[in-house]
């Protein structure tokens, strides 16, 4: 059993930066790819962003690619979202997802382990 536990989420303006990270217990953290999603009100989950086991790779959104970053720390079982330049459209819950590959992944439902989400609201 994995667990997941998101934070950092909160109120920001457009234009400012937000830093989510996520707190993962339960297995041997740094053999596995992880990912962040979001899902904003009324609209599907989608995908954000990847990292694989080593942090060597990393994927991400085309709407999200040169304003985020997505990194991990394999020593301390965490991997955070650096989130720069928001716009309102980034407001959704955001969602640390961890799988049992080592390489990271876009599609959602190869993710075995979610969190319970962070709030994370863009004011224009």
């Amino acid at each position: 059993q994995v667990q997941l536990v998101e934070s950092g989420g909160g109120l920001v303006q457009a234009g400012g930066s937000l830093r989510l990270s996520c707190a993962a217990s339960g297995r041997t953290f740094s053999r596995y790819a992880m990912g962040w999603f979001r899902q904003a009100p009324g609209k599907e989950r989608e995908f954000v962003a990847a990292i694989n086991w080593s942090g060597g790779s990393t994927y991400y959104a085309d709407s999200v690619k040169g304003r985020f970053t997505i990194a991990r720390d394999n020593a301390k079982n965490t991997v955070d979202l650096q989130m720069n330049s928001l716009k309102p459209e980034d407001t959704a819950v955001y969602y640390c997802a961890w799988r049992y590959y080592s390489g990271g992944s876009l599609l959602q439902g190869s993710y075995d382990y979610w969190g319970q989400g962070t709030q994370v609201t863009v004011s224009s």
